[in-house]
């Protein structure tokens, strides 16, 4: 060999276009016809597995394909076994994979996804179970709360359960006294007579005389269950004209007169047409008291008195 120029002895110096070229003329070089440009070129156009290591490769021409060597019924084909199978291969190393076991290609498996995607369904159901028993749970409680609560007597219906009657204590302060004519204490000149029609009292009995200065009425009451307000009704009848007179009460003059005004709206002098009725707020004491009408300087007494009653407060009604 010359400097420079070692030829085409080794595969790697191998150039197959080296004919187009001057110098791989000059070195030799030819078209393609069964091998590279150079000569004693290697042949490098084979089969996988074609060519046996200690065994001279079987040729063919260009453009046609090489022999292809039998196998043993039973026993690898040549033709198809790596290099490393064969005496004098090199040695290889089998590598193994976490994610699993090699398959008869010889790859292996990538991570097991069916495996994940059911465990993490599983954790999914887990979660949805266990926020069904919570909910069942508390829901079973304030159910129970629910009970215990309808169980107990509400204030309404404390409020609607019996309770100790009053009313023998609410009709003895309701139920006050009634007095008729014949039973006023009478004085000046007053009197009773019953020859008018349409007194409420008993037997038609009224206090007539009262139409002098200095005549009284007294009525003496017992039995007022407190001390308060009450009203003071009283039966009358009038000549078909206007009248009044003086209330005193335990003692003490009243700065109201009695009212004796012709409600009934009766002809003059006409006693029998002019029955109606009247009142005066009062306060009373507990236990007795006494209410006296008068007739005193200034009033106009012309009248008939059939009865007195009493209600609680001060009320405008007499029923």
């Amino acid at each position: 060999m010359t400097s420079g120029n070692n030829g085409a002895s080794t595969p790697e110096d191998d150039d197959p276009f080296g004919y187009l070229y001057a110098d791989g003329q000059a070195n030799g070089a030819q078209p393609p016809s069964g091998g590279y440009g150079y000569p004693n070129s290697v042949n490098r156009v084979r089969a996988v597995g074609q060519r046996q290591y200690g065994q001279p490769a079987p040729t063919a021409a260009y453009g046609q394909a090489p022999p292809q060597q039998q196998g043993t019924y039973g026993q690898p084909n040549a033709h198809y076994a790596a290099p490393e199978t064969l005496p004098g291969g090199a040695t290889t190393t089998q590598t193994s994979y976490s994610g699993g076991t090699g398959s008869g290609s010889g790859r292996g498996r990538g991570p097991n996804t069916k495996g994940l995607l059911i465990g993490a369904i599983a954790v999914v159901a887990a979660v949805v179970i266990g926020i069904g028993v919570a909910m069942l749970g508390g829901s079973g409680d304030e159910d129970k709360k629910d009970d215990e609560a309808q169980s107990t007597p509400t204030q309404s219906q404390e409020s609607t359960a019996p309770s100790p009657s009053n009313s023998n204590s609410q009709a003895a302060e309701d139920d006050l006294p009634t007095i008729d004519a014949k039973a006023l204490a009478l004085a000046g000149g007053a009197t009773t007579a019953s020859d008018i029609k349409g007194a409420q009292a008993d037997g038609g009995v009224y206090v007539t005389g009262f139409n002098a200065v200095g005549s009284s009425l007294t009525w003496t009451v017992n039995g007022i269950p407190k001390s308060g307000k009450y009203s003071v009704f009283l039966g009358y009848s009038v000549p078909g004209k206007d009248g009044n007179a003086t209330l005193t009460v335990n003692g003490t003059p009243s700065t109201a007169p009695v009212n004796l005004k012709n409600y009934a709206h009766g002809p003059e002098g006409d006693y029998e047409k002019g029955w109606t009725k009247t009142y005066n707020w009062i306060q009373l004491n507990k236990g007795t008291n006494t209410i006296k009408m008068s007739c005193e300087q200034g009033n106009q007494c012309d009248a008939l008195v059939d009865q007195m009653w009493l209600r609680k407060g001060w009320v405008k009604s007499s029923s």
